[in-house]
C-alpha cells in the first residue's frame, strides 16, 4: 500500500494497464491472454506478470513455438523492468517503455487496449488484474 501518515485517508493512484495476449492466427483475431501490464506514471510504476512457464503455455495456448514464446514474453518483461540487456528501449523512461510495449502490433503477441484504473497500490493492482484477466481457476 501506498504510504499514508496514519489515520489519513488512503492515497489513490491512477494507473493504465493493458492484457498481453497470443493470438495464435493473426489473420483471425482469436485471442488467449497471457499477461499484463500495469503503468502508474506518478509512481514511476511498470511492471508485467505473464505466463512464463513452457507447460503452462502448452496447455493455454496450441499450435505455436512455445519456447519462442516464452523468449519473447521474457524479453518483454526486461524492457518492462528496465533491464539493460533488454536493449536500448529498456533504457528509456517507463511511460515510454508502456507505450512502446503497448503499440498496436500484426504479431502472435498483441497488446489490448489500454484501460484506466485507480489503486492504492500498483504491484497490489498488477496482481489483481493478472488474477482476474489471466489466472486460470
Amino acid at each position: 500500500m501506498t504510504a499514508t501518515a496514519k489515520g489519513a485517508a488512503p492515497r489513490w493512484v491512477s494507473y493504465d494497464f493493458a492484457v498481453l495476449r497470443i493470438v495464435p492466427h493473426v489473420y483471425v483475431g482469436a485471442f488467449i491472454p497471457v499477461g499484463v501490464m500495469v503503468h502508474a506514471r506518478t509512481e514511476e510504476f511498470l511492471a508485467m506478470r505473464a505466463i512464463e512457464e513452457l507447460d503452462a503455455l502448452r496447455a493455454r495456448v496450441p499450435e505455436v513455438d512455445h519456447e519462442l514464446l516464452v523468449r519473447y514474453l521474457r524479453a518483454a518483461r526486461a524492457v518492462a523492468e528496465g533491464d539493460p540487456s533488454a536493449g536500448p528501449v529498456a533504457l528509456a523512461p517507463p511511460s515510454e517503455r508502456f507505450h512502446w510495449l503497448t503499440a498496436p502490433r500484426s504479431d502472435v503477441i498483441q497488446s489490448s487496449p489500454i484501460h484506466e484504473g485507480l489503486c492504492q497500490d500498483p504491484r497490489t493492482a498488477l496482481d489483481e488484474l493478472y488474477e482476474r484477466f489471466v489466472a486460470i481457476g
